[in-house]
């Protein structure tokens, strides 16, 4: 699970502050999707970028699992977000020369304990992840053998590749048309569901907020909205109907 709370977060302009982050709560429970929307330069990419670990805010804790990052040394949180947190970025920064294979099995080199030991089962996990995001055939292609779409499952698989148990995903459709943007929300759901992971997933489409277990608005830097109750007691349904 991970926990934002009372985040507030600035940025020097000249003599004085800019808030990017204003006062925000927010948690994503085990297996569900948090959406965070909100027009552009309201503080959505920076939220993210804190829940990542990746930016100390000026105040407010983030909790994950129980553990507040924003207490730890930076080495640290570094091996916390290794362990325990995927990161969707919105471009997939694929490497041009990797398949989609290597494109996960690498992440056993960067930098973790014991790598040579795990080769096999990092293998095979990578075998699996591609095969849950629908790319098994595809093992051996590299990116520029691959749509925009399947670029973007790769990133999702490579991002799981830690069993992380929280998922920061940041505009996943931006660059998709509408048919596959909603393939890709659609995949997100049916991963968090299946691996359990508490995932915030950041969206200028407002078309996608419906499908989301909960969501919120951010505006200048300040929750402003929720999604409505009724919306996510539907998208649980539906996710319940697709689960029998």
């Amino acid at each position: 699970m991970i926990s934002l709370n009372d985040i507030t977060l600035t940025f020097p302009d000249g003599d004085e502050r800019i808030t990017a982050v204003d006062n925000v709560t927010l948690t994503a429970h085990p297996g569900t999707v948090t959406g965070i929307t909100g027009p552009s330069g309201s503080g959505k990419s920076s939220l993210l970028a804190v829940a990542a670990t990746l930016i100390r805010p000026d105040s407010g804790q983030v909790l994950i699992d129980g553990v507040d990052a924003t207490a730890l040394a930076p080495r640290e949180a570094t091996e916390l977000r290794r362990e325990q947190i995927g990161i969707v970025f919105q471009q997939s920064n694929l490497i041009p020369s990797l398949t989609a294979h290597e494109q996960l099995t690498v992440m056993n080199e960067l930098g973790a304990r014991h790598s040579r030991g795990r080769r096999t089962a990092v293998a095979k996990r990578s075998r699996e992840l591609l095969d849950a995001v629908g790319l098994a055939p595809h093992a051996d292609k590299r990116p520029h053998q691959l749509s925009g779409g399947q670029r973007q499952r790769v990133n999702i698989a490579r991002a799981l590749m830690n069993e992380p148990s929280v998922l920061l995903i940041d505009e996943p459709t931006s660059a998709l048309d509408q048919e596959r943007g909603a393939s890709i929300i659609e995949l997100i759901l049916r991963l968090t569901g299946d691996l359990k992971t508490s995932t915030l997933l950041v969206t200028h489409d407002l078309v996608h907020l419906p499908q989301m277990h909960a969501g919120v608005t951010l505006v200048d830097g300040r929750i402003v909205d929720g999604l409505p109750r009724s919306a996510s007691t539907s998208v649980r349904a539906d996710l319940g109907a697709v689960a029998s």
